[in-house]
């Protein structure tokens, strides 16, 4: 038998090292050629790293959350020749002697006669009870309850087949009348423990981003109300004849059109900041981000040359980067590379937000939850469709005057749709 040391390759382009997420093997599995043992992590993309070689885990290098630098052993595997380690691995037969020794040690307990606690268990049974089902008491239980003035069914009952008795009210009511429920648990009843979580993966590199956006940018967020009217009738009257095959629309597109539109006027918005460097790098292509949530927290994808898709291929590029990262299937090249950022609650978008940008870009657009509210048209009270949009700029970078009139040439598209699609 060999021993064969898996080590962290190069996970990407002038990586010096990766985060452990997740190990999917421990000491002693047996695996195959090809089988996912760990995920690392490096500039927001999660990587699988399989085995190129069958065999017994015999050790692991480093826990979820540490960092492991590019070309440190990961897994060590025990296989059939000699592997890739000088040496036959020593401390292998030694990893099974315990398995030896503790093979005797199942042997006595086999009978187990000594194991009568199952009796005790069927002595008392607690049948478990969702609440709202009809609890199960005697006439002298339902009375006393009747008279002391509790409701059975926040009452727990230990008797057979869940009974409640006497001394479950008295337990009740030594809990002040605040017992357990059989569904789970009082509204009132105190809540003991604190969890500790460590932050580790993407969340850490979340945390880590939006820190040193707050940190390094001195943030200017500007809002405005946007009378979302025509825009939405024009989004339903698109949706309801669409093309077989075309996907339906939401309001990002036309973002992405308006912003396409617009930053050509203002270059000193379509830009990535170097501050480090103190220089600033102005794109003529539209590279923008689109905030998407996923079960692992908030990552950023890019539709790559916004300026040259139509409102159909934004919509289609925007489901589909959108869909990989939610699968976890982003490539790097997805996810990184944008000049400016839209992110959206959607429906959940509330009044107002005031986004983070997305360093090193220097502004980031947030449009809120369209609302049906009463203003004023011509002098009479009407209903439109109005949303707030949100949005946040590097003023070391963009004046607060050049922001505002960005925006407001903003409102001015979408208040007046046809003028997306006229050159």
């Amino acid at each position: 038998m060999g021993r064969y040391v898996f080590k962290l390759p190069d996970v990407g382009e002038g990586t010096a090292e990766a985060e452990i997420v997740a190990w999917h093997v421990k000491v002693g599995d047996q695996i195959e050629d090809d089988q996912n043992m760990v995920d690392v992590m490096t500039d927001k993309a999660t990587v699988e790293m399989t085995s190129p070689v069958a065999g017994k885990v015999i050790a692991l290098h480093g826990e979820p959350g540490q960092m492991a630098p590019v070309g440190s052993p990961l897994v060590e595997i025990e296989v059939e020749g000699e592997g890739n380690a000088a040496g036959k691995q020593a401390p292998a037969p030694k990893a099974e002697a315990p398995k030896a020794e503790t093979k005797p040690v199942p042997k006595p307990q086999a009978a187990k006669p000594v194991e009568a606690a199952p009796k005790k268990e069927s002595a008392a049974p607690v049948a478990p009870r969702t609440f709202g089902d009809k609890p199960v008491a005697s006439p002298a239980v339902r009375n006393r309850a009747h008279e002391l003035g509790i409701e059975l069914q926040y009452v727990q009952g230990t008797g057979e087949t869940g009974r409640i008795t006497h001394e479950d009210l008295d337990g009740y009511i030594a809990g002040g009348g605040r017992g357990q429920r059989a569904s789970g648990g009082s509204g009132y009843a105190k809540r003991e423990g604190i969890e500790e979580i460590k932050v580790i993966g993407l969340r850490r590199k979340i945390a880590e981003k939006m820190q040193d956006a707050k940190r390094r940018i001195p943030h200017f967020t500007y809002v405005e109300e946007v009378d979302m009217t025509a825009l939405e009738d024009l989004r339903a009257h698109l949706n309801a004849t669409r093309a077989k095959g075309q996907p339906k629309l939401n309001v990002i597109p036309f973002f992405m059109r308006a912003l396409v539109k617009l930053l050509p006027q203002y270059p000193q918005i379509n830009v990535r900041f170097d501050d480090d460097a103190g220089v600033v790098h102005r794109h003529a292509p539209v590279h923008i981000g689109i905030a998407t949530q996923t079960a692992n927290g908030l990552i950023v994808p890019v539709v790559k040359h916004a300026e040259a898709l139509d409102i159909w291929q934004s919509a289609e590029e925007v489901s589909r980067v959108a869909a990989l990262t939610r699968d976890g299937k982003a490539s790097k090249d997805d996810l990184s590379g944008s000049t400016i950022t839209i992110t959206s609650l959607g429906a959940l978008g509330g009044v107002v937000t005031t986004p983070v940008i997305n360093h090193p870009e220097v502004a980031i657009i947030g449009p809120n939850a369209i609302v049906e509210r009463p203003v004023v048209r011509g002098g009479q009270i009407v209903i439109r469709k109005v949303m707030n949009l949100s949005s946040s700029f590097d003023h070391r970078v963009v004046d607060g005057y050049d922001a505002a009139e960005f925006i407001q040439k903003m409102k001015s598209l979408l208040e007046h749709p046809a003028t997306l699609f006229m050159d």
